[in-house]
């Protein structure tokens, strides 16, 4: 089933050229069923790459998806156009009176902040205590699943000694979680952080359950249970060359970056890389979106209530 995104979108041109279904809002409107309402809190810069990303994971399921863009309500970004913003964004404000199915919420480049100092940490934290009534299931990355963890169990993140970057080598812990079905038993998952959360903080909260970690990398994939929350610390959603991008621009800046591990071809940034993560990408938010389409209720506004299915085992 295609996937529904906001209508000339940027990213549908892109998706479009890569042979993913788009829906248009008349089809949509033709088939008798409910589609998934799943939003994006975009907190990355280059928003147009990010929303391209996530469209693209999204797409392919036998699910109609209806994808909504969400940005803090008074934050003015700085590498996104306005007028990309009020065509195709809607500030918190404006839909916290609505319900979804499922929310991701995506990492930003501001590791190194305090978690107070960031602009729209208050409104963010709104958007975290309105998700326990309003969305069904949330999907964090990277910063965000940091930020989830430090706002609902005080969780901190530590600043690593030099940005771990690069693939790195997963292991699944726990083969029946239904996210983890038709996954491998260990795979490669793209890495870019300065900071980290580590796994004995996880350990003592029982809600918080660990299913994906590497030896080199750390935790990569924890679940709450109680909240119905995925906490991705990594980026599977990334592009291949979206590693390459960041090593080039720190280079540029003059910024500290080492040649990202594991991702170039004998080690050798002239070569092309080459992505070994896109089927885990796909399969692991398949999964969750078919996890949502089992659990949610039919009838969207009964999210929040004390309607709850429970969540599938195996």
């Amino acid at each position: 089933m295609p996937i529904k995104i906001p209508h000339n979108l940027p990213a549908s041109e892109i998706l479009a050229r890569e042979g993913v279904q788009l829906i248009k809002d008349t089809d949509a409107m033709r088939q008798d069923i409910r589609p998934l309402r799943i939003a994006l809190l975009n907190l990355m810069p280059l928003k147009i790459k990010t929303e391209t990303q996530i469209a693209r994971v999204l797409a392919g399921t036998p699910l109609q998806i209806e994808m909504t863009l969400i940005a803090p309500t008074n934050y003015v970004p700085r590498n996104t156009s306005r007028e990309h913003m009020l065509d195709f964004y809607h500030p918190f404000s404006d839909i916290q009176s609505q319900k979804f199915d499922g929310l991701i919420i995506t990492g930003a480049p501001i590791e190194k902040l305090p978690f107070k100092k960031v602009d729209y940490w208050d409104e963010l934290g709104r958007i975290f205590d309105w998700t326990v009534q309003n969305v069904h299931s949330v999907f964090t990355l990277c910063w965000g699943a940091q930020a989830a963890l430090q706002h609902f169990y005080d969780i901190p993140k530590y600043l690593l000694p030099e940005k771990r970057f690069g693939i790195y080598s997963h292991r699944v812990l726990d083969n029946t979680s239904t996210l983890m079905h038709g996954l491998i038993d260990t795979f490669p998952v793209p890495v870019s952080r300065h900071t980290e959360t580590r796994r004995a903080d996880i350990e003592g909260i029982s809600n918080l359950e660990i299913l994906v970690e590497s030896e080199d990398a750390g935790l990569c994939l924890v679940r709450d249970n109680r909240l119905n929350h995925i906490h991705m610390f990594n980026h599977l959603e990334y592009d291949s060359t979206t590693l390459d991008a960041e090593y080039r621009r720190d280079l540029e800046s003059g910024e500290p970056v080492t040649i990202p591990k594991n991702y170039y071809r004998d080690n050798n940034p002239d070569f092309e890389p080459i992505n070994t993560w896109r089927s885990t990408a796909h399969l692991m938010f398949h999964n969750w979106l078919n996890e949502i389409y089992q659990t949610t209720p039919y009838d969207i506004n009964l999210i929040g209530s004390t309607y709850r299915h429970e969540l599938v085992k195996s």
